[in-house]
């Protein structure tokens, strides 16, 4: 079995405020209620969504993956916001099946909470420990400064910008910047080792040059 395989969702993975679950189609109110927001999915490459059907066949379709998960508060286990860890082959970044890419989106009432750090980080160490991932990669479009400081406070290292990328489902084209973090360097964090920095491309150059 590849290590793509063995990534079995979880039915729930809690963290100090959080619950993470799959969706369920009893969400779909919940999810458009968050997801209608002009200032929620386009800085992330997709557009709102225009009603709660629309909302339901995007849990039917596009949030169900194995490891796609609803973001929920444990006081009233409403959804709030997406997180997901996409495997080989459903990601542009992840390139074996020890690698994956992190994906996430909050609803705007609940910016600046820290929540979505919270749910990360215990999601990455869900990938390292429980999924047998080597590498987990994240992206960011120019200007996503919240995605971007949520990649800093997890540990991710900047490694390459790509220009032009084509964001099909808003029919335009953006800049994007890439990091990863590996399970050496989520591990040395754990044990408060001191941050390495310059990471090493596929080309040999480090990401500060």
């Amino acid at each position: 079995m590849h290590k793509g395989d063995s990534m079995a969702r979880k039915k729930h993975i809690e963290t100090r405020r959080l619950i993470l679950r799959p969706w369920e189609e009893s969400d779909a109110e919940s999810l458009y209620e968050y997801a209608s927001n002009p200032a929620v999915g386009p800085v992330a490459g997709w557009p709102p969504h225009k009603s709660v059907e629309e909302s339901r066949d995007i849990i039917r379709n596009v949030l169900n993956g194995p490891e796609a998960y609803a973001l929920c508060l444990k006081a009233d286990g409403r959804a709030i916001g997406a997180i997901e860890l996409k495997q080989n082959g459903h990601s542009d970044l992840a390139e074996r099946d020890d690698e994956c890419e992190l994906g996430y989106w909050l609803g705007q009432p609940f910016w600046g909470q820290g929540l979505m750090p919270e749910a990360a980080q215990e999601l990455l160490r869900h990938a390292f420990e429980d999924c047998g991932m080597a590498k987990v990669w994240c992206g960011y479009y120019d200007g996503n400064d919240k995605s971007r400081r949520v990649q800093e406070k997890c540990g991710f290292v900047y490694q390459w910008t790509i220009r032009d990328v084509d964001v099909p489902l808003m029919h335009e084209k953006r800049t994007g910047h890439v990091s990863c973090l590996t399970k050496e360097a989520w591990l040395a964090a754990a044990r408060g080792d001191p941050v390495a920095h310059g990471a090493v491309l596929p080309d040999g150059k480090s990401a500060e040059e």
